[in-house]
């Protein structure tokens, strides 16, 4: 009996490309975004689902169980990008983030979780990022949402695991994907203080994703996880020094770390 999959956030970039993947192997995928009317794709069926939207949540979650009778794999996909100084970001541009990018998967976590454990089977997998395991500057709020779900994955993996429900966190590094045209920009205004340090790190942001690897190698990763009867916790996906920037800040003086991080994002 194939799989049955929920991904959110399934109508651009990685989810969509885990999507097809998936689909492509054979598994029932669902997916969802805000609008599915802007998006051409009959792959996988696309339902209408704001992951802030606690009522959509649950409509979304009662129609799948009407037709399939269970979700085998919930994949967190959905979220936003954030940048701006600390300082200038305002409240209600954080709220949004943590919203969509923490408080949204743990409610559509908790929906799914009565239906995996009356089948005493499930898997969990939240997409996070690399940025959640240190911050860099201009993109403080983003590194919160993820390294706050980063945590929030390692405890359900705990709760959970007497259920057997596995709970992983994927962290990708950069991926040529849009985010960049649709995340939150929260420079309050032309006479910040941080033009000219903001700019740079847009512009070194950008030319990041611009040159890096497609999604195609998370959605293999995902797929070997789904058929993984042990899956790890923790897997880190992306560039090498991407990667290994994680062990540089455990065994670097903090200030010579922070040195290195201030440059990356200027270059």
């Amino acid at each position: 009996m194939s799989k049955i999959i929920l991904i959110t956030g399934a109508s651009s970039g990685i989810g969509k490309s885990i999507s097809l993947f998936l689909t492509s192997k054979g598994y029932k995928v669902y997916g969802t975004c805000r609008n599915p009317n802007k998006y051409d794709i009959s792959e996988y069926e696309l339902l209408k689902c704001d992951i802030t939207s606690s009522i959509e949540i649950k409509k979304t979650i009662k129609y799948i169980l009407s037709v399939e009778n269970r979700i085998d794999v919930l994949i967190n996909n959905a979220g936003i990008g954030i940048t701006g100084p600390l300082e200038e970001t305002s409240e209600s541009d954080i709220k949004s983030a943590f919203q969509t990018n923490l408080l949204g998967p743990i409610a559509i976590i908790k929906e799914c979780i009565p239906s995996m454990r009356d089948h005493n089977s499930g898997l969990i997998i939240n997409i996070t990022s690399i940025l959640g395991y240190f911050g860099i500057p201009f993109r403080g709020v983003y590194c919160a949402t993820k390294s706050s779900l980063e945590i929030i994955g390692e405890v359900f993996s705990m709760e959970l695991k007497k259920f057997n429900i596995n709970v992983v966190n994927v962290a990708p590094g950069d991926f040529k994907t849009n985010i960049a045209s649709r995340r939150i920009d929260s420079k309050s205004h032309n006479l910040s203080n941080y033009t000219d340090d903001y700019t740079k790190s847009l512009i070194s942001a950008n030319k990041h994703v611009d040159n890096a690897w497609t999604p195609e190698i998370i959605s293999k990763l995902i797929f070997k996880i789904i058929n993984s009867k042990n899956p790890k916790i923790h897997y880190r996906v992306g560039r090498f020094i991407q990667k290994f920037s994680i062990i540089l800040k455990n065994i670097l003086p903090d200030r010579l770390y922070e040195k290195i991080l201030l440059n990356y994002s200027k270059n």
